[in-house]
């Protein structure tokens, strides 16, 4: 008989820059619900590598429990894993494969695309310079008090992924920042690390990420770290400019939300109508009505967010579907 590998977890993992939105929530939900319709566990990791705001970490795991999810102790912080990221780059620097990028945000922007690499792909500027112009720009650099960033030099050109929602995704292994030029581990090195020390076999984020996949996944054939499965899910975008939904956009955190009269039950009634369920007041009824299948047939579509203006008066209000749910169905938006 074959061995059957046992399934690990799911995570949701925010950087605490801010308080969560409407559309950060979703996302937890599903990668809540995705992981329970496939019968893993639920980490849960902070993403404190940057972009801090004192207070945000607590605020967050408050909303998240307020929701009704439930998550595997302990937290994960991911600044507490320094020492193991840096055990990672001084192993990817001893098998050659890290190169010192001394290229400026402008210069990046500024540089020509290289052949055959996807628009926003670092052009390669550093990627073969000899031993002499290395010395010379990392001179540069040292007198403005600045250290050259460290990329990846990864030894394929390509690799393939497997999302549930997007199947299988083959793209070119971008040369990502592995250490930022301050000494402080990048988010593509960090996010493979700590996703396998939780033990997380299933990534469910937002599809503004997918086309990091295959480098990260690369990233993780190169270290000896098993292969992930994607969940990529719409990002939630405001109604008005199409843009990426933002506290700006008016209320749309679960406090803002509260102060018009919401319950937590009507935000996640919200939720549900942006995943075509009617009538969810509970994250429980949610996973009631969303197995597997239906996940997997979720549309791929943005959720176009009307963000309320008005204290919610009618506590048995119904909350019209947005986006692709609504147009199915022949609905517009309410105006609140």
């Amino acid at each position: 008989m074959s061995e059957v590998k046992a399934l690990g977890a799911g995570r949701f993992a925010p950087s605490p820059s801010g308080d969560l939105h409407v559309g950060n929530l979703r996302t937890a939900v599903l990668a809540w619900l995705w992981a329970k319709a496939t019968g893993r566990r639920f980490k849960l990791r902070i993403e404190d590598l940057d972009r801090v705001r004192s207070g945000a970490a607590d605020s967050q795991i408050a909303d998240l429990t307020a929701l009704g999810l439930m998550w595997d102790a302990p937290v994960m912080y991911q600044s507490t894993r320094l020492d193991v990221h840096r055990r990672a780059i001084d192993y990817l620097v001893e098998q050659g494969l890290v190169f010192e990028c001394y290229c400026s945000r402008r210069d990046i922007r500024e540089a020509a695309s290289a052949p055959h690499r996807p628009p926003g792909h670092y052009p390669g500027t550093c990627l073969n310079l000899s031993d002499a112009e290395r010395g010379r720009r990392r001179a540069a650099l040292a007198e403005s008090g600045r250290r050259p960033a460290l990329r990846l030099r990864a030894p394929m050109d390509e690799w393939t992924i497997h999302d549930e929602l997007y199947g299988e995704v083959r793209a070119p292994v971008d040369h990502f920042v592995i250490q930022r030029s301050d000494g402080t581990p990048a988010y593509n090195l960090a996010v493979v690390l700590d996703d396998a020390a939780q033990g997380v076999d299933q990534v469910t984020r937002g599809d503004d990420l997918l086309s990091q996949a295959p480098a990260q996944g690369a990233l993780a054939d190169m270290l000896g770290i098993d292969q992930v499965n994607f969940v990529h899910v719409p990002l939630a975008l405001a109604a008005g400019t199409g843009q990426r939904l933002a506290k700006r956009d008016g209320a749309v955190t679960l406090s803002d939300l509260r102060k018009l009269g919401w319950t937590v039950s009507d935000v996640i009634e919200w939720i549900g109508e942006s995943l075509g369920v009617r009538g969810a007041r509970s994250i429980n009824d949610l996973s009631d009505t969303l197995d597997l299948s239906a996940l997997r047939a979720l549309p791929r579509e943005p959720w176009m967010v009307t963000p309320p203006s008005q204290i919610k008066q009618n506590p048995d209000r119904w909350i019209a579907p947005s986006g692709a749910a609504a147009r199915s169905k022949g609905l517009e938006p309410p105006t609140f």
